[in-house]
């Protein structure tokens, strides 16, 4: 249609010291129709945040002048941008790390370049339905989550640091208060893939979420394990929408 908008592509950072890796996956995306920036080292990738837009960034965890795990714990303690760890490093405590520190997904090499692509637009179309939902706040506890700001308030107004991952656990478990969710439920919603026994990634977050709403994260009373089954969201919530407010029992 004449005068029809286009939508922006969205944009990504590849940083990887590999060149053949790195010119490789440069390629393929700018194939698949996104602008593509690259990075050698963490300073490049800094350079490259400071002055241009990003939407995700695909890190290696080895880098010349440091670590990716270091590089992504900045960039998560800045911005909320998409963050997928490509390493050829496949230990588990890397992929739970990379987790703790807010990452959205670890893929491992060698990779199938259509499997790290349907991670990426997974990820991004989480991103566009969180910022087109019509938001609304949900009172629990001492805590106030508005689901559209995308923001988590305690007592005084003070705001919480969260990731994407935790606050899309959050809207889920207060969506459902008093429902058992299993793995594989939360595993969907966050990572658009299945759970396996063994995969650590939602044990992960639940703590990290536990964390920063639990008054005793050691003996948790809002989040709660059901053994065998997944977890429990233990609170009443409240939904304050447009002047109106709706109460979901836990």
């Amino acid at each position: 249609m004449i005068g029809a908008v286009q939508p922006t592509p969205s944009s990504i950072l590849i940083v990887e010291d590999d060149q053949v890796t790195r010119e490789k996956m440069q390629a393929y995306f700018e194939t698949e129709g996104y602008i593509v920036s690259t990075a050698a080292t963490a300073e490049e990738s800094r350079h490259i945040l400071e002055n241009h837009q990003v939407d995700i960034a695909l890190l290696d965890i080895n880098l010349p002048d440091g670590d990716g795990l270091s590089l992504a714990r900045n960039i998560r303690a800045r911005s909320d941008i998409g963050i997928i760890f490509v390493s050829g490093r496949d230990d588990d405590v890397d992929r739970i790390i990379g987790l703790e520190i807010g990452a959205d997904d670890y893929v491992t090499k060698p990779f199938n370049p259509r499997e790290l692509l349907a991670r990426v637009k997974g990820l991004l179309r989480r991103t566009d339905q969180t910022q087109q939902q019509n938001g609304d706040i949900r009172k629990f506890s001492i805590w106030r989550f508005d689901t559209l700001r995308r923001t988590l308030q305690g007592d005084g107004g003070n705001l919480v640091d969260m990731t994407r991952a935790e606050l899309e656990l959050l809207e889920l478990f207060t969506r459902y208060p008093g429902m058992t969710l299993s793995r594989e439920r939360l595993m969907s919603r966050v990572t658009h893939r299945s759970w396996s026994p063994g995969d650590r990634t939602i044990d992960v977050l639940i703590r990290r979420l536990r964390q920063k709403l639990e008054s005793d994260p050691a003996k948790p009373e809002i989040i709660k394990t059901i053994h065998g089954e997944g977890y429990m969201f233990c609170e009443t919530v409240t939904v304050l929408s447009n002047s109106s407010a709706a109460v979901l029992d836990a």
